[in-house]
């Protein structure tokens, strides 16, 4: 399905299930998290929106100038638009429960909206979240239900980078978890555990 601002997989709710948004990483799609969220929430409405960056190939929401390093006027930009494709969307479904979570860039432009708007989810979950810059205060975030998940030994993501941003979010005053597991950039069975949990 072809929206105005994202090519994006939406599927209807059932009944009076949720609506999640799913994130991808980098070099997934609209597909990449769709069967997860079916199997955690069937009912659930989904919206997969597939990022608009080409990075040799490889699809991303945002651009970035090195492994690492973001291009951080690409990045706001990017949110703004973000930001108003999931306010359009959840436009759609008033009074429902809006959830999203993302993995790796996935997670980060989640991130970015949440510090931008954190009151467009009820629950938001980062896998492997990378945010190399502090965030300003969000007073808004103040009770929101956020789950950081990641690997001890991630090269991509430097475990003090996660345990950084799940400070932030609880000095915030969000209702923040954080679920480690002792290996890489993969996700794991635990993580899988942990999200499933904090979606139901």
């Amino acid at each position: 399905m072809t929206t105005s601002s994202y090519q994006a997989l939406i599927t209807a709710p059932r009944r009076d299930a949720p609506i999640v948004f799913t994130f991808h990483g980098t070099g997934g799609d609209e597909y990449q998290f769709a069967e997860l969220a079916r199997q955690i929430l069937p009912d659930a409405g989904l919206i997969s929106p597939r990022g608009d960056v080409s990075e040799f190939g490889a699809l991303r929401f945002f651009r970035r100038t090195s492994e690492g390093f973001y291009d951080m006027e690409d990045l706001a930009r990017r949110t703004d638009k973000m930001v108003d494709f999931i306010a359009a969307q959840k436009a759609g479904y008033s009074g429902r429960a809006i959830y999203g979570f993302g993995y790796s860039n996935g997670a980060n432009i989640l991130a970015s909206v949440l510090f931008r708007q954190p009151q467009l989810f009820d629950r938001a979950a980062l896998l492997h979240p990378l945010i190399p810059w502090i965030p300003p205060d969000v007073q808004q975030l103040k009770d929101r239900r956020i789950l950081i998940t990641a690997g001890q030994r991630d090269p991509i993501c430097p475990l003090p980078l996660t345990e950084r941003l799940v400070d932030y979010f609880a000095a915030q005053r969000a209702r923040v978890e954080a679920c480690y597991h002792s290996g890489g950039h993969e996700i794991r069975p635990e993580e899988l555990h942990a999200l499933h949990t904090f979606l139901t």
